[in-house]
């Protein structure tokens, strides 16, 4: 890479999973000489999702744009592109993971997640799903996310207590930096 590497764009694709495809993918990735910085896999029902953080010089991302199109096209795949920047994080005391389950109810995500935002922490990564136990359908999520210089964790686990009881959720939070 040039030293002309600080464009970024967010590549969004969806379609049927099948075998191959994130091959295809990343070698049109490689092919207009873009260099994957982040990237996420998720298969939701039987639709793939593919989600990478691209870099490159002002040429390679153009050249990204103007190919992904036709190549998701070819594939069947829904496509989606932003340019971007490099994040800028902000000053946080810790980041940790919060893992809860309980019996699935409508809008307990929701719920979870506008706690966080009042708190006024943003959520790094979510992941979420369901499953069956002992004749119930479960949920279970885990978020991973960074305490703010400003919030008091103390306060804000104690407050996640008194959420969670009214849930009915079990929870761990876990200390990762």
């Amino acid at each position: 890479m040039t030293a002309f590497t600080n464009h970024q764009i967010v590549l969004t694709a969806i379609g049927e999973d099948r075998p191959g495809i994130v091959s295809e993918l990343t070698q049109l990735v490689s092919d207009c000489h873009c260099n994957i910085i982040d990237s996420r896999i998720a298969i939701l029902g039987n639709e793939f999702t593919f989600i990478m953080l691209l870099a490159g010089d002002m040429s390679a991302i153009s050249r990204i744009e103007h190919t992904l199109p036709t190549k998701g096209m070819e594939l069947g795949l829904l496509t989606m592109m932003k340019r971007t920047a490099s994040h800028v994080a902000s000053e946080f005391c810790a980041g940790y993971t919060l893992e809860y389950t309980g019996i699935d109810t409508p809008g307990t995500l929701s719920k979870v997640t506008r706690f966080f935002a009042d708190n006024n922490i943003s959520i790094c990564s979510l992941k979420s799903d369901t499953f069956d136990e002992d004749e119930d359908v479960k949920m279970r999520c885990e978020l991973e996310f960074n305490i703010p210089v400003e919030v008091d964790i103390d306060k804000f686990k104690v407050s996640f207590e008194d959420l969670s009881r009214s849930l009915n959720v079990d929870y761990i939070f876990r200390r990762i930096r």
